[in-house]
């Protein structure tokens, strides 16, 4: 397989809104990620992952979008979203698009068309259907809460919305929808984007009537015709955000004889501090032990036929140092050891906002301090079914969408230089001593061992292309080997804040560390907490 770009590449995720704001509005814009690049260029990585920009009423921040080919104003103008484009080339940097297109806002032209009659030309482009005995069609249920149809009540119809009601689905069954998404990615191409993130792509294929939503029988049909028709042999990163995804289903996604994507988010580490078979509000303990088995397979079962994406965090997910390490006594050393854990994994690393920091969650007392709809109608549905208000407030500040929203932190003046207005959403108050500012100028931040992971990424083919081989080790230390011909690194990893024994082979150089080491370890070790290694043996 030839290399391409994005398997040596380090994506960095920007949540506009959050990141960095020029005109005092107390929202990020485009702008704001133009006066950033330098610092974005330092870190070291190759692409930006954009959140939407597209103009959207903001139902669901950006995600129900109501034209593909206009920027929201708050963020700026087309103008900006070109000098973006440009500036990033002048620094390697390329920008990835989120490309929103299981369904729209309700305000988009052909959604406002389809409503006015059922035979509307652009009716069909939706999913529309008659009531079943005066009630819903049948039990599909929105990711938002309640049922996925909503009753139109000028038509005597229901449509679909799997994520919230301003969000319809489009009906990919339909040949015209699709060729208008192709037109459309391919404007954005001939801006000159590199590629896109694709938002839960794996629903593209729903039959509705089935009550189908994930890996539909035409899904991977659909991704073909899309290959052939926008970015297909073109030299850009395309990831599909697939929820259900298991390592065959993922190859059918990335491999690239099937000419589909270059690679999937999957997101099965993601619940593994949920309860068996429910929602990601019913908390569970992380166990460690499942943490290493489903890493492990999805770095050893994806082959050839594959392609990884690495993940802690991102707009959806609350922030990993607080998840799974410890954000208060050993925060720069628990989000350094995620660091190492992940980066020195086969796959593309991506990075969320503010994690190269190591930002943490902000948590909230009172359910009018939130912000996402998703938190927000959780809250009232189980309040409703008479869950105590503690118990979701305690769910909330660990899982809540706002956590990975807060403003970027860039110093420690007023709003933590997010914005000279009123942020659209609360600082995190420790802003004043976690701060790019205070990174930059600590030679041992988190910062930097971010800037050290992407430059071994660019300069070790171990990395990229090495065999990788999970230890056997106590349980709160995750350990593995990447091997390529003769080269064998070992990366070891305290998951606890307890001291650990570990046994460490004959090794020749440390590559890096989270801890001073005066020697190289071998023999019996203890790994202080949270502690991390990686060494050449």
């Amino acid at each position: 397989m030839s290399e391409q770009w994005w398997q040596r590449a380090v994506v960095y995720q920007i949540y506009p809104r959050s990141f960095q704001d020029t005109n005092g509005d107390g929202i990020g814009d485009l702008q704001g990620v133009i006066s950033r690049l330098d610092y974005l260029e330092l870190l070291g990585i190759d692409a930006i992952w954009l959140s939407p920009v597209y103009q959207s009423p903001n139902d669901d921040n950006g995600y129900d979008i109501s034209n593909y080919e206009e920027i929201m104003s708050e963020f700026g103008t087309m103008a900006d979203m070109e000098e973006l484009i440009a500036e990033g080339k002048k620094r390697n940097i390329r920008i990835i698009m989120d490309l929103v297109v299981n369904h729209t806002s309700d305000e988009h032209a052909w959604f406002v068309e389809a409503r006015k009659s059922p035979e509307n030309p652009s009716r069909d482009y939706y999913i529309w259907r008659d009531p079943v005995a005066g009630q819903v069609p049948n039990n599909l249920r929105s990711t938002f809460s309640g049922s996925a149809w909503e009753f139109d009540e000028d038509s005597g119809q229901y449509f679909l919305h799997l994520f919230s009601k301003k969000q319809p689905d489009l009906n990919w069954e339909n040949e015209k929808v699709r060729q208008e998404v192709y037109d459309m990615m391919n404007f954005w191409i001939e801006k000159g984007v590199g590629g896109f993130r694709m938002d839960v792509i794996d629903l593209i294929g729903k039959l509705p009537d089935q009550e189908i939503t994930g890996n539909g029988p035409k899904l991977h049909e659909y991704l073909q015709e899309m290959n052939a028709e926008t970015f297909g042999g073109k030299d850009l990163l395309t990831v599909g955000e697939t929820w259900g995804a298991t390592p065959e289903i993922a190859k059918l996604y990335s491999n690239p004889q099937r000419n589909e994507l270059s690679m999937v988010f999957q997101f099965e580490h993601v619940g593994l501090d949920q309860q068996e078979g429910k929602e990601k509000w019913d908390l569970a303990p992380l166990d460690l032990t499942k943490l290493k088995e489903v890493l492990s397979k999805w770095q050893t079962s994806l082959g050839n036929e594959g392609w990884n994406s690495l993940f802690w965090n991102n707009h959806d997910l609350p922030r990993i140092v607080s998840r799974w390490g410890n954000d208060q006594q050993y925060r720069v050393e628990s989000a350094k050891a995620f660091a190492i854990l992940l980066h020195l994994m086969k796959g593309t690393p991506y990075i969320y906002q503010g994690e190269e920091i190591g930002m943490t969650n902000y948590p909230i007392t009172d359910i009018k301090q939130a912000t996402d709809i998703e938190t927000i109608n959780m809250y009232q549905e189980r309040l409703a079914l008479g869950f105590a208000k503690e118990d979701l407030i305690e769910s909330i500040n660990v899982k809540g969408r706002d956590n990975a929203r807060t403003p970027m932190q860039w110093d420690e003046s007023a709003n933590g230089g997010f914005t000279t207005g009123t942020p659209w959403l609360h600082v995190n108050p420790n802003y004043q001593t976690i701060n790019v500012k205070q990174a930059l100028a600590d030679s041992s931040s988190i910062f930097y061992t971010y800037q050290q992971l992407i430059a071994l990424r660019k300069e070790h083919d171990v990395i990229v292309w090495g065999e990788y081989e999970l230890l056997q080790t106590p349980t709160e230390i995750f350990a593995y080997l990447r091997s390529l011909g003769d080269e064998k690194w070992l990366i070891a990893c305290n998951l606890s804040d307890q001291s650990q024994a570990l046994s460490v082979p004959k090794s020749k150089e440390i590559i890096l560390t989270n801890y001073e080491l005066t020697e190289v370890p071998v023999g019996e070790v203890t790994m202080r907490p949270y502690e991390a290694f990686v060494l050449k043996v």
